[in-house]
């Protein structure tokens, strides 16, 4: 039967409950079981897709088409295991399904409240995924004593009553924060958060406490006293220099096997992590160092770009190098010099967003990548400023733009209207909704033969994950070929273009897609590696 561990966070947001939950879900794989991860999240947003970067991080696209919280790229990234739309809600799906089922009278005339209808519909969302896997592990997101929560809190109270404590678990992940005056950690905001949680009826079992440093036994025993928990079962999660030491930390400290404990499984073999430690030994001795620029517009926030800075880490893993990361606000290069800023990159990154702002200088930092021979690799909005690029400077036409952006000049990219998906054809108006409405999900490509991408996947086709509503315009083909820019990429029937390269450049891709979003520790996607193998031999020539 399936066990349900829920993950609660207090004290204070971005403890790492995802993270957390992620981990364990490794560990528990480790040792044999399957698993199964999910996020709840009490915003009322359908789903993050219309949602700023600079306020929730990145979105994070399934091979279903589903627009995700970044949380299910750590699920994906560290089980493995693919994520799919019903393994993330919101309160707005909640109240939008309940709603419509009002509307359309399957309450029989019920007066709709919170309680019953809104915690059944997110009952139904968990128990959905009962018999799925040994152990569904569920995040709730948020802070415990949250307004917006207190609905999810309230369901997941019930589901734990109605499941048993042979079948359900609650953790908690809190923070032991560091007081310089006073030279020690405080318990107190654990004690407090615990007693918010148990206020609303949830007592958990186990605790995973964050802090920057060491605790103190007695200051375990101290938590576990006043929290009413067990000794053991009040778990140490210190700061690691690598997310993908947290699994060996976890294990370390105890918290799968006090999981199991809690279940009363006594017989599961140890976990076999020898793959984690590999990956932690790479990172921790790295052969050699290179430096990635990533030329974009929310640089600000570095959880804007997570899966792409992972799949960075994930290709320099897989070449026994550190890659240092640095990000540069394309807008500077409206001022200031492009080659300032560039000069002595190992490899020049443009990653996918919206909008007008910046365009020029990732359109600058095209140029300097082609011109100075330095590896490119442009994704989705980078793939589209490269095409960009080469118009203006290399066919011709100096008012090549995007209809993105304006509507004068020559639009080589173009807002898609209409496309296919599976069997059935997707349809987008000019000023439809913008929520759920680009080309998202898993799509399949063919390769050109003997081209550089066919070389680096070993394969004549692929599927890759798209969140885009812009393309570039396939009547340029013949025209961009005869300037050495090949289509060596297109969707099966060849009416979208899916990836571009110079034929005499040492490394230059351009993809519409995200390969970031598969690339895993233990899989790195082959764009990555490739392209992470192409600054290690740029780095032996600056």
């Amino acid at each position: 039967m399936t066990k349900f561990i829920f993950i609660t966070g207090g004290v204070v947001s971005s403890l790492g409950k995802g993270l957390g939950s992620a981990a364990l879900g490794a560990l528990l794989q480790a040792r044999g079981f399957t698993v199964r991860l999910c996020k709840l999240d009490p915003y009322l947003n359908v789903d993050p897709g219309t949602m700023s970067p600079f306020q929730h991080g990145e979105v994070y696209v399934t091979d279903d088409g589903a627009e995700t919280d970044l949380d299910l790229g750590h699920y994906e990234r560290f089980t493995g295991r693919p994520a799919v739309q019903s393994d993330n809600t919101t309160t707005g799906r909640i109240y939008t399904s309940v709603l419509q089922k009002e509307r359309r009278g399957e309450y029989l005339g019920a007066t709709i409240q919170v309680i019953p209808h809104i915690t059944n519909e997110i009952k139904d969302f968990i128990r959905e995924k009962d018999g799925s896997a040994d152990f569904v592990l569920c995040e709730i997101g948020g802070t415990v004593g949250d307004i917006e929560s207190l609905p999810f809190m309230e369901a997941i109270r019930q589901f734990g009553n109605e499941m048993g404590r042979e079948r359900s678990l609650f953790i908690h992940v809190t923070l032991l924060p560091w007081i310089p005056a006073a030279g020690e950690l405080k318990t107190k905001p654990t004690q407090h958060s615990v007693k918010e949680l148990m206020s609303a009826g949830i007592r958990p079992r186990i605790l995973l406490c964050r802090a920057d440093r060491p605790i103190e036994k007695d200051e375990l025993g101290k938590i576990a006293l006043f929290c009413n928990i067990d000794d053991n079962k009040v778990i140490p999660a210190l700061d690691v220099s690598s997310i993908y030491e947290v699994p060996l930390t976890y294990h370390a400290e105890g918290l799968d096997d006090q999981v199991l404990d809690c279940f009363g499984i006594k017989d599961a073999p140890p976990p076999d992590l020898s793959r984690w430690e590999q990956i932690v030994r790479r990172i921790k001795n790295p052969e050699s160092m290179v430096r990635i620029a990533v030329v974009g517009k929310y640089t600000n926030l570095a959880d804007s770009y997570k899966s792409l800075n992972e799949a960075l880490i994930h290709g320099g893993i897989a070449n026994k190098v550190k890659v240092e990361i640095n990000f540069i606000e394309a807008s500077v290069f409206d001022e200031e010099d492009v080659a300032v800023h560039l000069e002595g990159i190992h490899g020049i990154l443009v990653p996918g967003g919206f909008g007008q702002r910046g365009a020029e200088g990732k359109i600058k930092a095209v140029q300097f990548a082609r011109e100075r021979k330095t590896p490119y690799f442009g994704i989705c909005f980078g793939m589209q400023m490269a095409v960009i690029e080469a118009c203006r400077n290399l066919c011709n036409m100096p008012d090549a733009t995007s209809s993105e952006f304006t509507e004068e000049g020559t639009h080589v990219i173009g807002l898609m209207t209409e496309w296919t998906k599976g069997s059935a054809k997707e349809e987008r108006g000019v000023n439809g909704d913008l929520g759920g409405t680009m080309r998202l999900g898993a799509y399949p490509a063919r390769l050109a033969a003997g081209s550089r991408v066919a070389g680096i996947y070993g394969t004549p086709e692929i599927s890759e994950r798209h969140r885009h509503r812009y393309e570039v315009n396939m009547a340029l083909q013949e025209t961009l070929e005869s300037h050495g820019l090949i289509f060596s990429g297109t969707s099966p029937d060849g009416l979208l273009p899916e990836i571009i390269e110079y034929k005499d450049h040492p490394w230059f891709i351009g993809v519409q897609f995200h390969p970031e979003l598969k690339s895993k520790p233990l899989d790195p996607h082959p764009l990555f590696v490739s392209f992470i193998e192409a600054a290690v031999r740029q780095s032996r020539l600056v």
